[in-house]
């Protein structure tokens, strides 16, 4: 062989290999592109992060909220770009109307209650929480935590309550609904809960419009309508002085849901993926994140000694998905025009 040759040959060869090294990781990673699986919300991160381990799919995570999430599918219709999405319930049957999502039942589907997925398969629930108050004690300036709903109209905690604006957050409707409900309103009939809303503006009530468990931590919002996974994230992850008190009126159960959107680009990983957030180990890790499993024999019992008593529980309500999806609307047009 002449040494032309040789050089063309090696040079072959060397493209060659080239090419197979940098199309082994394209070969090997999986992908599933998930939206609004936040790493630091019910703890995403550990869950995104033993997908890739089980699975050998790699999930990025994504900040969006459900309606931000929403908004990304329908604009995306023609073109998806998301396999799957995670939504608080209220969000489900708005986006299985919009047709951004398409039936599929994973493994468990039988599993899951009737009330916590959609008939066709459009949805189903993974996990849930409970409303109530996530309270910073130490910044309370002695006073004592709040037990109920009617506690926060007195004057002594002026300034001192936060809650989610209702016309932009999904979790302000619902404390608006909690409330209602707790007080004796229904879906239909938001008196009480409207009443209520009005009397704490004159206590100058904190509302933000995004999460705000930071603020809680940090105790620039001493007492905020909140899930119970946060106050228990606070109160044993990051050890700070908060509790979680369910209010003696009563409240509610609110779940959160997966689907997969149609027309995904990698939609038989997506698939992968919702079968294994219904699985034992998912189930268990969800529990570890303080949230309800929606099989509930996962929930160890390390991570249930954490949570507050039986009997407490027993005053938080599931919640009606669809009446509360109808209810929506009048929620934020009642809070704009009477209270906001």
């Amino acid at each position: 062989m002449t040494h032309s040759k040789f050089r063309r040959y090696a040079l072959a060869a060397a493209l060659a290999l080239t090419a197979l090294v940098g199309a082994a990781p394209a070969q090997a990673q999986q992908r599933a592109i998930c939206y609004n699986c936040p790493p630091e919300w019910a703890d995403w991160g550990s869950q995104l992060k033993t997908i890739n381990a089980r699975l050998g799919i790699q999930v990025p995570s994504d900040n969006k909220n459900s309606g931000q999430a929403i908004a990304a599918l329908i604009a995306e219709k023609a073109s998806p770009v998301a396999d799957v999405v995670y939504l608080g319930g209220i969000a489900a049957d708005p986006a299985r109307d919009a047709g951004v999502l398409t039936p599929y039942k994973p493994k468990a589907w039988d599993k899951i209650p009737a009330g916590l997925k959609d008939p066709e398969g459009n949805w189903f629930a993974i996990h849930s929480g409970t409303l109530g108050l996530f309270v910073n004690t130490a910044a309370l300036g002695g006073k004592p935590v709040p037990q109920s709903w009617g506690d926060l109209l007195k004057p002594e905690y002026k300034g001192m309550v936060g809650y989610l604006d209702p016309t932009s957050a999904a979790v302000g409707q619902l404390g608006v609904m909690a409330v209602n409900l707790a007080l004796g309103g229904t879906y239909d009939n938001l008196e009480p809960g409207i009443k209520f809303f009005k009397a704490l503006a004159k206590n100058q009530p904190i509302v933000p419009k995004q999460t705000s468990y930071a603020r809680v931590i940090s105790g620039e919002i001493p007492i905020l309508l909140d899930y119970d996974f946060n106050a228990y994230r606070g109160q044993y992850t990051d050890k700070a002085a908060v509790r979680f008190v369910i209010p003696k009126e009563g409240t509610v159960v609110f779940p959160y849901v997966m689907g997969l959107v149609k027309g995904g680009p990698n939609a038989d990983n997506g698939r992968k993926v919702l079968d294994y957030v219904l699985s034992d180990e998912s189930q268990t890790l969800w529990g570890n994140a303080y949230l309800r499993p929606v099989f509930a024999e996962h929930l160890s019992a390390e991570a249930k000694a954490r949570f507050l008593p039986d009997a407490d529980y027993a005053r938080a309500k599931p919640v009606d998905l669809k009446r509360l999806a109808t209810a929506q609307p009048k929620i934020i047009e009642r809070y704009k025009n009477e209270v906001q």
